[in-house]
């Protein structure tokens, strides 16, 4: 005999089961902080690190782990594991590798926030953190101490756009590695989305993703990624995943699952508009330099030719020194297709100034620096706008 339950039990406890064999397109959203076990012996069986099954909301369900997948498999690596932002991801290589004592090397146009956190593990934690030119190249190996175990790369600096010799700067971390030093290179691999650049193919160890731009292409996530084709490496970033407690939410999982599909096209798309909006500039009195590493003046242009298969939407230019700060940010403000905004990879035109004089050591030269984001517009309409904010000038 069926025993009734009260009705505020069977609000919650239902005997009903959805049928097997639904199938769609979309991926499942999957919510979950408590996961449930079929008995005591599996819950006790079950290690939080094997992907094979699930254990808390905050180590994955199946929406994180298919979008883990799908990130490892564009990126060319086979662990993925899921943080909160793009800093957030960065936090986990830093805290997964270092400890007090040990030495850090980031490159001098590095994107500030990885600066900042920089400082902070040398300030609070007892971690010597170096600032080294991008263009080191070989060069990096002078730079390495017996206590240096991770050197930080990024391809190309986001604001400064030079592109380093990442491939020469693995050489001489492998080498201190395979001497017995425990070290590693991992790079801020955003610019490219992996998609023009293959880091693991060139010498990387650990791959860091902001996720908020390209991938979700709607500039309305937050997410990070960390990737590695090393199962040990992976083991140090769970552990400091897990001890920090980084977590991801369902919904901004699914959404950036929405967005891989058409990623490749979207890229091309930025990539091509962005050429054509630079190569205009670059012809224009008020411009004295554009920073777009496609373009042969570009410092590591060389570099990014041999190694990257595209370019994306991400540019800066530098205005001639007649123009003041007031002028260019009368020009910024007077864009209207251009959005005033930080961040990159979604469908509307962004424009930054930048202070590069107080970022960058030893910068040559005193122009305005202003850094552009070209969107999903038609080209020639922000063109246009471009050339009536001249009149501001």
């Amino acid at each position: 005999m069926t025993t009734r339950k009260a009705l505020q039990t069977s609000l919650i406890h239902t005997d009903y089961r959805a049928p097997e064999g639904f199938g769609a397109l979309p991926h499942a959203i999957h919510h979950a902080s408590t996961v449930l076990f079929k008995d005591v012996a599996a819950l006790r069986a079950r290690n939080w690190q094997d992907k094979s099954g699930y254990t808390y909301g905050l180590h994955g369900t199946p929406t994180t782990f298919t979008l883990e997948a799908r990130l490892a498999e564009i990126e060319g690596g086979s662990h993925c594991v899921l943080a909160p932002s793009g800093l957030a991801a960065i936090a986990m290589v830093d805290f997964g590798l270092l400890r007090s004592g040990d030495d850090l090397l980031i490159p001098d146009n590095v994107y500030n926030p990885n600066r900042e956190l920089g400082r902070w593990l040398a300030q609070d934690y007892g971690i010597t953190t170096r600032f080294y030119d991008p263009m080191a190249g070989e060069g990096i190996a002078e730079l390495i101490r017996p206590n240096t175990r991770l050197v930080w790369t990024e391809a190309p600096g986001s604001v400064s756009m030079e592109v380093p010799d990442i491939p020469a700067i693995c050489r001489a971390v492998k080498a201190r590695r395979e001497a017995g030093q425990d070290i590693h290179v991992a790079i801020d691999n955003t610019w490219s989305a992996g998609i023009a650049f293959r880091a693991f193919d060139h010498g990387v160890d650990i791959v860091m993703q902001a996720l908020t731009k390209y991938q979700s292409g709607g500039s309305d996530v937050l997410m990070g990624a960390v990737i590695t084709r090393d199962r040990e490496l992976m083991r140090r970033m769970e552990m400091a995943h897990m001890r920090i407690g980084f977590g991801v939410g369902a919904d901004d999982a699914y959404l950036v699952l929405r967005g891989l599909p058409t990623m490749k096209l979207r890229f091309d798309a930025h990539d091509a508009g962005a050429r054509k909006v630079a190569a205009w500039l670059k012809q224009r009195p008020e411009i004295s330099r554009v920073l777009h590493p496609a373009f042969e003046d570009c410092p590591g242009h060389e570099t990014w030719k041999r190694d990257f298969s595209g370019a994306g939407g991400l540019f800066s230019v530098v205005f001639d020194e007649r123009y003041a700060e007031a002028q260019t940010d009368r020009f910024i403000d007077s864009l209207k297709f251009f959005k005033i905004g930080y961040s990159w990879g979604g469908a509307h035109s962004l424009c930054v100034p930048y202070r590069i004089q107080d970022m960058r050591r030893g910068w040559q030269g005193k122009g305005q620096l202003v850094r552009f984001n070209i969107g999903l517009e038609e080209p020639d309409d922000l063109i246009a706008d471009i050339e009536q904010a001249f009149g501001a000038l």
